[in-house]
């Protein structure tokens, strides 16, 4: 009896123990409910029948569910990736579409500052403003591509301080599975605590999968299979540079036979996050506002430079902006270098390409790897031809060797007014068109351009005779076709007409170099007009429209990111719920419980007082 009831002490005391932990822990983070074991002891036979001999304490259980844990883990590592995606892709949107710092205000004033120079060409007041607003229009666009530059620098340390608490956390999950293996069968339920919370923990960072091992270690692998933690082994992630792309740093494992670059798609968690975000919605934007700064530029200075200013000069460029930039991989053997340039602002994409020599040259896209169409020869005289950019190829090139084609990179960062001069605004058409007053048919001059400045300089007048409908010559040369809505050019350049409506035979139009101050403001309708014009895609959309489209698609990226947060945080909260049930502490249950084992308690030390009078009643006959 005494023996009994001093085991049930023992035992329960055992169990306040426990309930009294479990109620400290209940707010501590991975914390599971523990619950001790009881198993009654063998009972002693005694004649004919068998007298119990109380209760031992078989273990201490730890509440959890492996499969409620392997949900949660992954859980943990979408709501990381989702969390990274949806805060920087709401950044980039609040930049491009907020009026204070988009493009929208300025775009807007710099056009309605064109549109005054051609109601007053003659004014320099106007002329002043559209360079100011020129000068704002460029600075806004520097600045949203710094803004975006800064995001991405920004990215790129988001990425060493998950590396570098990831790996704290892998170091930490082999330090407990040493510790693991080390306790055996008697292991303590906290130590598997502290590492089921480092492995979600992880998770949020880099994505985990973790599967356990019959020494009651856990190997824990990346989403993409990738090794994190060997039993008590930490394997450690790193960056390694870009090979094409140095300024860009890339997630590898730190193996004994070096470092091993890892794809984007083997992470998830918040540093998979970062990585999408500046894959999928921070080099898209970027390239498209490279892109519209190269045709908007482009396309304003090509109809800059088809008119004349107000001294009667051709047009100059009015803005400036670098070149496309090539960059060679750190691993080509060759001496070849290559020189880019943008010669079709209608077919220019904007994807960054990667150029690779294996004894021809071939062109893909660097993100999907698709391969784009490549035309010519590489020659000054025959350059190469790809998505609206020709490059040339200087030096040898050698096989296996790879250029980084990037047609906007710094386009939009170097976008600069290059006219000084408020006079230099090219306003007026190049010529002055005369209809002879006996002309049969009624076609006019509609628009003049200039299309050679060199060739230009030099003209003086001409003289345009239709023989009919379908011929005509300049000054007494030709004759040359004509089709109805083509332009008439320059024999030797310089020049091109437009006409509207149909001219009969005999039809004759004097041409005259419009002189200098003119007030003409046919250019300046040109230049104005210019924000409608179908100019991206292959001539199927205008500028505006392309700035529209790039606001909507930044807009609706970090929507899509933001409803799959909410999605998974719905997930999440479901999966802890359920955790919860299983493993949390419910302080009610035990202070039930609490009061049970104290009435137990009690009841087992009243038994061995009772043992004990027995025993000193014995003992007192005895003595008798």
């Amino acid at each position: 009896m005494l023996s009994s009831g001093t085991s049930a002490l023992l035992a329960f005391q055992r169990a306040l123990g426990t309930v009294s932990h479990n109620v400290a822990n209940a707010s501590t983070p991975g914390y599971s409910r523990q619950r001790v074991e009881l198993a009654a002891r063998a009972g002693h036979p005694e004649g004919s029948s068998w007298v119990g001999q109380g209760v031992d304490v078989a273990g201490l259980q730890r509440l959890a569910d492996g499969l409620v844990f392997a949900r949660q883990v992954d859980s943990s590592g979408e709501l990381g990736r989702l969390g990274q995606l949806s805060s920087l892709s709401a950044r980039v949107d609040a930049l491009v579409s907020d009026p204070a710092t988009g493009l929208s205000s300025q775009w807007s004033a710099f056009f309605t500052a064109a549109d005054a120079v051609s109601a007053e060409p003659g004014s320099s007041v106007a002329r002043q403003q559209l360079l100011a607003a020129g000068e704002q229009l460029a600075g806004r666009w520097r600045s949203l591509d710094g803004q975006l530059s800064a995001l991405e620098q920004e990215s790129g340390q988001r990425l060493q301080s998950t590396i570098s608490d990831a790996n704290q956390l892998a170091s930490e999950i082999a330090g407990l599975n040493r510790a693991i293996l080390d306790g055996g069968r008697n292991v303590s339920p906290d130590l598997l605590d502290a590492r089921a919370l480092r492995v979600e923990q992880l998770a949020g960072l880099v994505g985990a999968e973790a599967i356990a091992q019959d020494d009651g270690s856990l190997n824990v692998f990346t989403a993409g299979g990738q090794p994190l933690v060997l039993g008590a082994q930490a394997m450690k992630l790193t960056t390694v540079a870009d090979p094409l792309r140095p300024d860009r740093q890339q997630i590898a494992l730190d193996g004994p036979s070096g470092k091993v670059r890892l794809p984007s798609s083997s992470v998830s968690g918040e540093l998979g996050g970062v990585l999408e975000f500046r894959d999928r919605v921070l080099d898209p934007a970027r390239a498209e506002l490279g892109r519209l700064a190269t045709v908007f530029a482009t396309s304003f200075n090509a109809a800059q430079r088809a008119g004349v200013d107000y001294t009667g000069a051709p047009g100059a460029d009015f803005f400036s902006l670098s070149p496309p930039r090539v960059d060679a991989h750190t691993g080509n053997t060759g001496s070849a270098t290559i020189a880019a340039r943008v010669d079709d602002a209608a077919a220019l994409k904007g994807q960054d390409l990667v150029l690779r020599y294996d004894g021809a040259w071939s062109a893909s896209r660097a993100d999907t790897g698709e391969a784009v169409a490549l035309s010519g020869s590489g020659t000054a005289a025959d350059p190469f031809r790809v998505a609206g950019v020709s490059f040339e190829i200087s030096g040898t090139p050698a096989a296996g060797d790879r250029f980084a084609l990037r047609p906007v990179a710094d386009a939009a960062a170097s976008l600069r007014v290059a006219l000084t001069d408020p006079a230099g605004i090219a306003a007026a058409s190049p010529l002055q068109a005369a209809t002879d007053s006996g002309n049969l048919g009624n076609a006019r001059a509609a628009s003049a351009q200039v299309t050679d400045a060199t060739a230009f300089a030099g003209f003086a007048g001409a003289t345009i005779e239709f023989i009919d409908a379908n011929q005509y010559t300049i000054d007494g040369a030709g004759p040359y076709a004509y089709t109805a809505g083509a332009a008439i050019a320059a024999p030797g350049g310089g020049w091109s007409l437009s006409l509207e409506g149909a001219p009969a035979a005999g039809d004759a139009f004097t041409l005259a170099r419009t002189p200098p101050r003119s007030t003409d403001n046919g250019n300046a309708l040109a230049l104005g007009a210019l924000d409608q014009r179908a100019i991206l895609d292959g001539g199927s959309q205008s500028l505006t429209a392309g700035l529209s489209q790039l606001t909507a698609r930044v807009g609706t990226d970090a929507r899509h990111a933001s409803l799959g947060l909410e999605a998974q945080s719905a997930i999440h909260a479901q999966v802890t719920a359920e955790r919860d049930s299983v493993s949390g502490v419910n302080l009610d249950e035990e202070a039930a419980d609490m009061m049970r084992f104290q009435q137990a308690y009690q009841a087992a030390a009243q038994v061995i007082s009772t043992a004990d009078a027995m025993f000193q009643t014995l003992l007192s006959a005895v003595r008798r």
